[in-house]
This record gives structure tokens, C-alpha cells and sequence, in this order.
């Protein structure tokens, strides 16, 4: 019980960490555009990074509870896995670098996962019993590399982890492209932009209506009405209508304002925005913390021999019936807001002046795209860094005015940063987990 304590602790340790490390994504545009003080901004952020926990469900924890197979590690691997995103997370803030507190944490699991099996079974084979039936595995698949996705989602696993590293900044970078295109067309003065700005109002409320969930398993306040508003996959879903709304009822008045009224508006659209992204972040990141002590749980029921309802409400958790207890979500959002309150100053100057200048309109674009990823790739279950899809979505941004308004050199930097997590966070796990073993 002792080493699981440590284990949540050190977690949450990890989330508070990874709120100031990655604080810098939600807040740099607000704040290289003055829409926010930097005091402001981290409170703005920080708040939506804690109402996320009446917004997400737990199917990117669930994601990352099965990066490796709980029956075949131990309480020790999780410790070190953990140890290791904590040294990396604290070099890369130090050195002022953005890179993914999410791809350091699953690369540290992993890594540890991969040192214990190799370990166990001399990088041979071994057999398992799951469901009744023998299997013959290799070491290395304690890691789950890659699973075929159920009907109507994606596979997971770490591989796929991997591609995304790739696709989401992509993914925002396109985002952002569009949006500063369909913005920018807006700007003429004939029929054309605002007939296509009504039909895409429409084509995403049609969208939007197809993912409602009209049928909610739990009555809130007491009518069916309420609950169907209040389900937290609604709930997303309708900001994302709001977010489409106000952009688009900006594009039909964009060609009758002046410059000066336009930057106003747009200023304070970013309100809107970077408090989207900061509730993108918070359920996107918060998610894999409650995915690792939802993991040592686990472990320590199988290690314990004991049955799911013999053990204490506090400690009951079933990541196939999407249900934990609610002191862990409230912990982990509790401290990746506390660690966005605390700011990452560094980063903020990186990631708000150094990739491309930003004004109101590319911080309104920038944060919208970085959002609208977030919220998609949670809706799939996808665990990916918030850090990568807000760079992609400024540098999409940044694009549509020239090629060279991208600050390449320092883009590249940040590529390499990106690649190196992950393997770093593993080597960093793989030597914790040996000097632990040690004294444990």
C-alpha cells in the first residue's frame, strides 16, 4: 500500500508539473496579443483547465492505463515510469523547451514496462493464461504496441501514440489554415463568403445534432431536458458550436467593420478560444495522470490477490465500465491547475513570439484549431500533446501569410525536442527502474 501511496503521489506530483511546464500552450497567444495579463491569463486557464472534469469522459486514461499489460509488471515499473517523466519534464521547462509532458509520461511506462520483461524472461519468450487460454509472448509485447479499434474508433497503443506525434500538429497546422483562409475571405465585400459561411454554420450543426446524446443514463435535475444538456459529451460538443458560431458571426459582419473594430472584436474572441484550448487541455492531459494511478491500482489488486469488491470505495476502478472513483479526476484536475497557476515563463516566450508573430486574428485562429483537435482526438481516445497541437496550429497560422513569417530554425529545434521524448523518457525509466530494483 505503501509504494502505491507513493506512486498516486508522485503522479499528481508529475500533473502539477506538467500544468506549468505545458501552461504556456493555453496562454502564450492571449498573451503575446495583451488580450491578458500573464497573471490573468494563468487564472483563465487554470479555471478551465479544472471545469474539464464535468466535461471528458476517461477514454484517454483508459488509453493510457493500457500502454503496458497491468498483469505482467509490477508496482515498480509504474514508480519509475513516473520518475522519469518528472527528471524530463523538469530538464525540457528548465532549458525552456516545449515538449510533450504526455509522450514523456507514456515513453517512461514503456520504457520501464520493456527493462522489467526483459528482465523477467531474459528477452525470451513466456506464456500467459488470458480467458481460459494459453499464449506464447515475446518480451517486448508487455508493451502494447498496437490494437485494432473497436467499431466506430481508432486503434490504440503506442504506435499509434507515435504516428500522432506527427498528425496533430498536422492536423492543427491544417486547422488553422483553413480557419485563416475562410477568415480571410470573409473580408470581401460580396455574397460569396457569407453564403459559405451559412453553409458551414449549417453543415456543423448537422454534424454536431449526429453526436448528441439524446438518451443519457443519468437524470440531472430532475428532467430529461437538463440532462440531456449537462451530459459531458454534449457539453463539448456544444462548445464546439459556440466556438464555430462566434467565429462565423464574426465572418458576416468582417467585410462592413473598420480594421481597429475588428482587432477588438477578435481580441476578445480570444477570450472564447484560449479557454476552449485550456479545457482541451485540461481533459487531454489530466487523463493520462488518472491513467497511470488507474494502471498501480491495477497492479496492486492483482499483486494483493484481492477482487474488485472486496477492496475500499476509494480504490474501486473499472476502466472497461469507464468508472473510477471521483477523488482522482478531482486530483488530477485539481493539480494540473494548481501547475498552470504556478506559469511557464520560458515556454510562454517560445511558444507566444519565437515560431511567428502573433496578433488577435492569428491567436483567435491558432487556439480554435488547437481546441477543435484536442476535442477530436479525445472523442477518439487518442492521448496526444497539447504542446505539438498548438505549435502546428500557430505555424499554420503563420503560413498563410508567407512561408517565411515561420521562424524555421527555431521550428526545427522544437522537432527534434518532439522526436527525442520519447526514447529519452524510456532510457531515463529503463536506469530508474535498475537503481530501483536495488532498494526496493
Amino acid at each position: 500500500m505503501t509504494l502505491l501511496l507513493c506512486i498516486i503521489f508522485l503522479a499528481l506530483i508529475f500533473d502539477y508539473i506538467n500544468g506549468f511546464h505545458d501552461a504556456a500552450n493555453a496562454i502564450a497567444t492571449i498573451v503575446a496579443t495583451k488580450g491578458l495579463t500573464p497573471f490573468q491569463a494563468v487564472v483563465w486557464s487554470a479555471f478551465f483547465n479544472f471545469i474539464a472534469f464535468w466535461v471528458f469522459g476517461f477514454g484517454v486514461a483508459d488509453t493510457v492505463a493500457k500502454t503496458a499489460d497491468t498483469m505482467q509488471i509490477d508496482l515498480v515499473v509504474i514508480l519509475a515510469g513516473v520518475i522519469a517523466a518528472i527528471i524530463w519534464n523538469l530538464f525540457t521547462w528548465a532549458m525552456g523547451i516545449p515538449s510533450s509532458s504526455s509522450h514523456t509520461l507514456i515513453g517512461g511506462f514503456a520504457g520501464a514496462a520493456l527493462t522489467h520483461a526483459f528482465i523477467q524472461h531474459g528477452g525470451g519468450d513466456y506464456t500467459i493464461v488470458k480467458e481460459g487460454e494459453t499464449l506464447t509472448r515475446h518480451w517486448y509485447q508487455i508493451v502494447n504496441w498496437y490494437t485494432p479499434g473497436k467499431e466506430g474508433y481508432l486503434p490504440t497503443g503506442v504506435m499509434v501514440i507515435v504516428c500522432f506525434i506527427a498528425l496533430a500538429p498536422l492536423i492543427g497546422m491544417l486547422l488553422s489554415y483553413i480557419l485563416s483562409v475562410w477568415l480571410m475571405y470573409s473580408s470581401k465585400k460580396s455574397v460569396g463568403p457569407k453564403l459559405f459561411t451559412v453553409a458551414l454554420l449549417a453543415t456543423t450543426y448537422f454534424l454536431i445534432s449526429k453526436e448528441y446524446n439524446t438518451n443519457p443514463e443519468k437524470l440531472r435535475f430532475g428532467h430529461s431536458i437538463w440532462s440531456i444538456i449537462c451530459e459531458p459529451s454534449n457539453i463539448k460538443w456544444s462548445i464546439v458550436g459556440i466556438i464555430v458560431t462566434s467565429i462565423g458571426l464574426f465572418c458576416l459582419r468582417f467585410s462592413s467593420l473598420p480594421m481597429s473594430r475588428s482587432a477588438a472584436i477578435l481580441k476578445r474572441m480570444q477570450l472564447l478560444t484560449s479557454a476552449s484550448f485550456s479545457l482541451g487541455h485540461g481533459g487531454n492531459d489530466s487523463q493520462k495522470v488518472m491513467g497511470i494511478i488507474a494502471a498501480a491500482v491495477m497492479v496492486f489488486v492483482r499483486e494483493q490477490h484481492e477482487s474488485l469488491q472486496d477492496l475500499p470505495n476509494w480504490l474501486k476502478i473499472d476502466m472497461e465500465a469507464g468508472s473510477m472513483p471521483d477523488w482522482i479526476p478531482l486530483a488530477c484536475y485539481t493539480a494540473i491547475a494548481a501547475g498552470t497557476l504556478s506559469g511557464g515563463w520560458k515556454i510562454v516566450k517560445t511558444m507566444g513570439s519565437k515560431i511567428t508573430k502573433v496578433t488577435p486574428f492569428e491567436g483567435v485562429v491558432a487556439e480554435t484549431a488547437g481546441s477543435l483537435t484536442l476535442f477530436l482526438t479525445e472523442h477518439f481516445k487518442i492521448p496526444v500533446s497539447t504542446t505539438h497541437t498548438i505549435t502546428g496550429s500557430i505555424i499554420g497560422v503563420g503560413i498563410t501569410k508567407r512561408i517565411s513569417a515561420v521562424r524555421w530554425g527555431v521550428t526545427i529545434n522544437l522537432l527534434w525536442a518532439w522526436v527525442l521524448t520519447i526514447p529519452v523518457s524510456a532510457v531515463l525509466a529503463c536506469i530508474t527502474y535498475l537503481i530501483l530494483q536495488l532498494f526496493i
